[in-house]
């Protein structure tokens, strides 16, 4: 399962919509004559209208199906910079609700068009058809211009989402966490090799890198989370305490590094307090502590001890963390 929201197409503002829907009617009404125009130009700008405004809503996932992973991310991007929605509704709540409106609007451009037809039928003249079409635009540019802040919205969250990182929750993952500087990017670097992504979540500064190893013909992804996973839960703010909800059902193993020399620049004390809030948001499934940079010190009890720049052991805590991680794969079905 790739980055559900890659691929979302633009979403038009009000003034674009009712601006094509009029222009295309103009050339269908030119191509005929009489009430034949009308009725034509009546078709085309409203089939636009309705079907460009279903074409938003349909073109985004249905969130109930999405994988917890990314609905809780998106949650918590959408409920951050993003501001969509309000203090009552915040992030995908509010999206869906602006996705309802849009829907209404698809739907009152439809039934427009179905009234009209109707009226334009029964039109005593040429020139009463034209004023009954004219109507019909009128009502169609009411329409779409009452959703205008629904469509704002939900192009936001558009630009928010598409550039989430692709991560595959249906991967083996390990996540990679601990203070700054205690050799996170470099182990993960090490393991994968030139096979490593850098991506950026939008309501943080830095970069996290995803990386991915094989081992016995299963792919597994490696997550690096600076600025979420990187200091104590208290300094979190709400919109990074939700992303590390999201990670919670990605994670099927943690490597917690620590650096026992203190040259990261945190005391070992400190690092140790990360390493226990972590076991506890992450009890469901194996935590491991690593201790890295053991050729310069070794003098904390860890599960693992490895320096990245020495080369050593470092594929020994990677083996570790898959087997931790304990994957089976699902096989076909056989009688």
């Amino acid at each position: 399962m790739s980055q559900p929201f890659e691929n979302l197409p633009t979403t038009p503002r009000s003034s674009e919509l009712i601006d094509k829907a009029f222009s295309r009617a103009a050339r269908a009404g030119r191509a005929k004559d009489g009430f034949d125009a009308q009725s034509s130009m009546l078709q085309t700008a409203a089939n636009i209208c309705s079907d460009n405004l279903e074409n938003v809503v349909t073109e985004w996932p249905d969130f109930d199906g999405l994988d917890p992973f990314y609905r809780d991310l998106a949650d918590a991007v959408l409920a951050g910079e993003t501001a969509i929605g309000s203090e009552d509704q915040r992030g995908v709540d509010a999206l869906r609700q602006h996705l309802s409106e849009v829907t209404w609007a698809s739907r009152k451009a439809a039934d427009i068009r179905g009234e009209y037809h109707t009226k334009l039928r029964n039109a005593s003249d040429v020139d009463h058809a034209r004023k009954l079409r004219k109507q019909a635009f009128a009502r169609l540019a009411d329409v779409v211009e009452q959703v205008e802040d629904s469509l704002l919205a939900i192009a936001a969250a558009r630009e928010a989402l598409r550039d989430l990182p692709d991560i595959r929750p249906d991967e083996p993952t390990i996540v990679v966490a601990g203070y700054p500087n205690v050799g996170k990017s470099s182990f993960v670097n090490s393991v994968t090799r030139a096979s490593n992504e850098i991506n950026s979540y939008p309501f943080t500064t830095t970069e996290i890198h995803v990386g991915h190893v094989e081992d016995d013909h299963i792919r597994y992804q490696l997550v690096d989370t600076p600025g979420l996973l990187d200091r104590p839960p208290q300094e979190r703010n709400e919109i990074e305490s939700q992303a590390v909800s999201a990670l919670e059902h990605l994670a099927d193993a943690v490597l917690v590094l620590v650096d026992a020399s203190g040259e990261c620049g945190y005391p070992i004390e400190v690092q140790l307090e990360l390493r226990d809030a972590l076991c506890e948001r992450f009890a469901e499934v194996p935590v491991l502590t690593v201790a890295n940079k053991a050729d310069r010190s070794r003098d904390v009890e860890a599960d693992h001890y490895m320096s990245v720049t020495e080369d050593e052991n470092v594929e020994t805590v990677l083996a570790a963390a898959i087997e931790a991680v304990d994957y089976e794969p699902e096989l076909p079905f056989e009688e």
